[in-house]
């Protein structure tokens, strides 16, 4: 009798385990596809909008046989934590960039973050329409991760200082603080600045007391991180055109069938237009509150510009990238001829 409740216990616990796996698979019980997006943004920011935009199209398109979770504000962990659940097979979605699939193998792709390699955004687009981009996407797909848009404006990346910036000869020797990847603390670095990676949550304070001069970001995060309060000078360089892609892991998306598989890609990029006309409407919007809260804002000439663009070219023959396929920097310009 005992052997034949133990058998029966053991037989429950692993009905019971089963079911616990299963519930870690895109599949749910009623047989949907649940993917859950994890990503740092805040509710209600431009991003965030786009996502509940990309939720909806994707639910409706596929009749509501695909639905889409959504955790902002990290809530699903970091990045890293992300792409390890990915690289598990879980139904995860994350956004990245091409300064973090280069610390993932990927070592060209990085070179999309170097400062001033765009002078618009249709340069931009360019590269991710061309071979090139698609050869680098192929190479990431080798180490587990699918790119499923790159569409996304993240934004223009500008420099809001303590001190005044009209010219890249202004920023020699002023304390910048940047996030802690090798290719945004030598692009600084190149333009005369000395470049202090730190948390961006760091940062106010760091202004406050003097341990840096200024901060870069995209102007709706510098806004929110209430920056202006403690630097009132901002300098429309554009160092960075910040456009993002949305990953997940390849194991997963070769779960879902060729149509579930196109639906998500073709939502995914239709979101993207999306979140690019709020990005541009929240710039406009932002640019205004910053004059209104006293920050003289520069917008530099075509000549300034140039300045920028000229000094940044030694970035990309810097040792540091010597990793990099030869004349990398030639070859992403043909790309987005």
């Amino acid at each position: 009798m005992r052997k034949i409740l133990f058998a029966l216990l053991a037989a429950a616990l692993c009905a019971l385990l089963a079911a616990g796996c299963g519930g870690q698979t895109a599949g749910g019980g009623d047989g949907k596809v649940k993917i859950q997006i994890g990503y740092e943004n805040n509710p209600g920011e431009p991003v965030d909008q786009a996502l509940h935009k990309w939720q909806e199209l994707l639910k409706e398109k596929s009749s509501g046989t695909m639905e889409i979770e959504l955790y902002p504000s990290s809530q699903l962990g970091s990045k890293n934590d992300l792409i390890d659940q990915m690289l598990a097979g879980q139904p995860v979605i994350t956004l990245a960039d091409g300064a973090f699939y280069a610390d993932r193998g990927v070592k060209d792709f990085g070179i999309v973050f170097g400062p001033f390699l765009f002078k618009d955004w249709d340069e931009c687009w360019k590269l991710t329409q061309s071979d090139w981009y698609k050869e680098q996407s192929k190479q990431l797909e080798g180490k587990g991760l699918k790119i499923l848009s790159s569409n996304w404006v993240y934004g223009d990346r500008h420099t809001l200082t303590k001190k005044p910036v009209n010219t890249v000869d202004d920023l020699k020797g002023m304390k910048i603080r940047v996030p802690n990847n090798t290719i945004q603390v030598k692009g600084f670095e190149v333009l005369g600045a000395v470049p202090t990676p730190m948390a961006l949550g760091d940062a106010y304070t760091a202004l406050q007391q003097g341990t840096i001069d200024g901060v870069e970001n995209p102007l709706p995060v510098i806004y929110n991180g209430k920056f202006q309060e403690v630097a009132k000078y901002l300098i429309l360089d554009g160092h960075v055109k910040n456009f993002t892609t949305w990953v997940c892991g390849t194991q997963f998306f070769d779960s879902l069938t060729k149509e579930q598989q196109d639906l998500l890609i073709s939502t995914g990029e239709e979101a993207g237009v999306y979140n690019n006309e709020l990005q541009k409407k929240a710039e406009q919007e932002v640019l205004d509150k910053f004059r209104a809260e006293g920050v003289t804002v520069v917008t530099p000439s075509p000549e300034v510009l140039e300045a920028f663009r000229t000094k940044s070219r030694a970035f990309y023959t810097l040792p540091e990238f010597s990793g990099w396929s030869p004349n990398l920097y030639e070859t992403v310009q043909k790309a987005m001829q």
